[in-house]
């Protein structure tokens, strides 16, 4: 069967989701949602509330990675962020971290992110030598170079089902996208 090609559809992810990547939701969801984004980027911070929408909205249908790509040219604290956000995740709490970076756009200076550390009960002293790790930033460098050889213009950008959304991200519009993307995954899975 031939699904018809989506117009929203951009080029292909480069780096397939992966056990490497921050998965929130069902791993065998028929729709994932890849997002390279900037815990500093404005627009990031709305499309955060579309996506936490989304994923109540269709729940173990939707699956969901967040993938960094912080534009340091633009924003002065995104790489920061993005290196606490990875130095929770080596303790088990990435979405955690990343839902208080969202949460807090305004407040993303080092000290802050220290005040987030602790609040989160995280291991301080283990949290800033994570965040200034050789490891941290290869992980953040994977994820940019991914988003580069993806075609990521900027963020947010997002991928569903390894396909680049170029339209809107405004809730119709993604959730239009998703649901074609649903809509394919399960008429390929009764073929």
């Amino acid at each position: 069967m031939s699904i018809p090609a989506d117009p929203t559809w951009g080029s292909d992810l480069a780096l397939p989701v992966n056990e490497e990547d921050h998965f929130a939701g069902n791993r065998d969801a028929p729709v994932v949602l890849v997002e390279y984004g900037d815990y500093e980027c404005p627009y990031c911070g709305q499309a955060f509330l579309v996506v936490q929408a989304l994923r109540r909205q269709l729940g173990d249908a939707l699956g969901f990675v967040f993938r960094n790509f912080p534009l340091i040219e633009a924003h002065p604290h995104a790489l920061v962020a993005a290196a606490a956000a990875e130095a929770a995740a080596l303790q088990d709490r990435f979405w955690s971290m990343h839902d208080t970076l969202f949460t807090r756009q305004d407040a993303l200076d080092p000290e802050s992110l220290l005040l987030y550390a602790r609040a989160l009960g995280l291991d301080l002293e283990r949290f800033v030598a994570d965040a200034s790790s050789d490891g941290v930033a290869r992980r953040i460098e994977r994820d940019i170079e991914s988003g580069v050889a993806s075609g990521v213009p900027g963020t947010p950008t997002f991928f569903v089902n390894g396909h680049r959304h170029t339209g809107s991200f405004a809730p119709e519009a993604l959730g239009a996208a998703i649901e074609r993307a649903l809509v394919a995954a399960r008429a390929q899975r009764a073929s």
